[in-house]
This record gives structure tokens, C-alpha cells and sequence, in this order.
């Protein structure tokens, strides 16, 4: 007697959302946006070009292709992904970050980015008459940014990436929900040996005042590399930038543990 096998489909786990998780250059990955979120991260950075073809991601303008746009790579396959997991990019999960990175004029670049989130507004955090209506996916501008023409638009489904300064103005967490800054700008230690303290408290420090004002906290070009993961989270950084998925991944879910 022949015995008959049948083999079961693999059932994958789906990935623990991480919301310390930033995906720096995403769109150099093998499968942009979609690496990340096997990993499960809550936020990925896309650099966009106005160009003849639309609004296209790449980091140089010499990897311009119509086929990557902004459409395409990100706000598209974000949507179809909402409409499965019943609104939200995560079932249950916390809230996912799309950062876009203007690397052509602002003034010339905001209003056809504006027309495309538009298209989006089904799944785009908004804010109208001062009140902003958090959904699936909230978009954050930063780069060759047009703070006036974000600001005084009716409608709009960004938000702005402040800078240090910011955490000195009077401009609302609204408009700017982040703060971020060059690493090497603020902070001398590069994941050598122990942070100094002096350093640590400017950190935490300066990490408390963006919290007070209801923004988070995110640095780029940060030393790649466990040492400084260690330090941003204990010093409640909100954000973690990084080019390694995986590593990062297996990083944050053994700090959970």
C-alpha cells in the first residue's frame, strides 16, 4: 500500500511590528518597502525627483527610472496593503511613517507631490482647520522642504521632518511631529567604547524636550551598529535609522525580550 504525503503550505508568522524601526534609503533595497516590512518596520525613507515621468525615487538622478515612482514603489502597494489588513499597515500594529525625502526645489516639487498624496487621502493621515486625523499611513517631508507651502495649504496629508531648532519655535507638533539631525552634528561618539556621560545626558536631555512638545526624535548617519542602537533606545530616540534590516530586526526584538 501506497501511503499518501501531502505536503502542508509553510504558515509564516507575520513580523512583530517594530516602531523604533527606520528604514534609511529604502528604495536601495532588493524589494523596496517590502524588505522592510517583512522585517516589520514602521517607517521607510524614500527619496523623490520631480522628473519629466512624475515624482520618481532613486538616490542619484542618474537612477531615475519611470518604472520606480513614487507611486509605484510605495503609495500604491501601502494601499493595497491598508485595504487587506482592515486599515491599518500592520493588523493591531502601531503607526507606519513614509518619509519622503525632496531632492529636487521645494517650491517647484511640493505642489505636484501634493496632488499626488491627494490621490491618497483614503489612507493618509490629515490635517484640516487645525485637526489632524491620524490613518494608516502618515507622510513626513523632509530634504529640499516647503515649509510655507505645506503650511498654508487647506488640505494636507504631510507633515514636516523638523530640525533642532524647531524644538525652539512655535510651530505646532502637528505641523512638525519629528525632529531630526545629522548625528555627527550634535554628538562626537561613534560607537567606541563606552558614550561618554556628558554626551548621554545631552542625548536624553534633548530627547525629553522633543517628547514635552509632543515630537519624536530621529538622527541620520548614526554609526550602523549595536553599540549606538543600544544608546538611542535607552535614551528613548523614536526612531532608528538604518541600511540594516535584518540586523536591526534581530536587535529590537531581543531588547523585547
Amino acid at each position: 500500500v501506497t501511503a499518501l504525503v501531502v505536503a502542508l503550505p509553510l504558515v509564516v508568522p507575520p513580523p512583530v511590528p517594530l516602531a523604533n524601526a527606520h528604514a534609511h534609503n529604502d528604495y536601495e533595497h532588493t524589494r523596496p518597502l517590502f524588505d522592510a516590512l517583512a522585517c516589520g518596520f514602521c517607517s521607510v525613507e524614500a527619496d523623490i525627483w520631480l522628473a519629466k515621468d512624475g515624482l520618481l525615487v532613486a538616490h542619484t538622478p542618474l537612477a531615475l527610472r519611470a518604472t520606480r515612482s513614487l507611486k509605484s514603489l510605495y503609495l500604491d502597494p501601502l494601499r493595497e496593503r491598508v485595504k487587506r489588513n482592515g486599515g491599518k499597515v500592520y493588523q493591531d500594529g502601531p503607526p507606519f511613517y513614509l518619509m519622503i525625502d525632496v531632492k529636487t526645489d521645494a517650491k517647484e516639487t511640493w505642489p505636484e507631490l501634493a496632488k499626488v498624496l491627494d490621490e491618497y487621502a483614503d489612507i493618509l493621515t490629515v490635517t484640516k482647520d487645525g485637526k489632524t486625523e491620524t490613518k494608516a499611513v502618515t507622510v513626513v517631508i523632509s530634504g529640499s522642504c516647503d515649509r510655507e507651502g505645506i503650511e498654508k495649504i487647506a488640505v494636507r496629508y504631510a507633515a514636516i521632518d523638523g530640525r533642532p531648532k524647531d524644538l525652539d519655535g512655535e510651530k505646532s507638533a502637528q505641523l512638525i511631529p519629528w525632529v531630526s539631525q545629522s548625528w555627527a552634528v550634535m554628538f562626537k561618539w561613534d560607537g567606541t567604547g563606552d558614550m561618554p556621560d556628558a554626551e548621554r545626558k545631552k542625548l536624553t536631555d534633548y530627547v525629553a524636550k522633543a517628547h514635552k512638545q509632543g515630537r519624536k526624535v530621529r538622527f541620520w548617519a548614526t554609526p550602523d551598529k549595536p553599540e549606538m542602537w543600544k544608546e538611542l533606545l535607552a535614551a528613548g530616540c523614536d526612531f532608528i535609522n538604518t541600511d540594516k534590516l535584518d540586523e536591526l530586526q534581530a536587535f529590537l526584538l531581543k531588547q523585547r525580550k
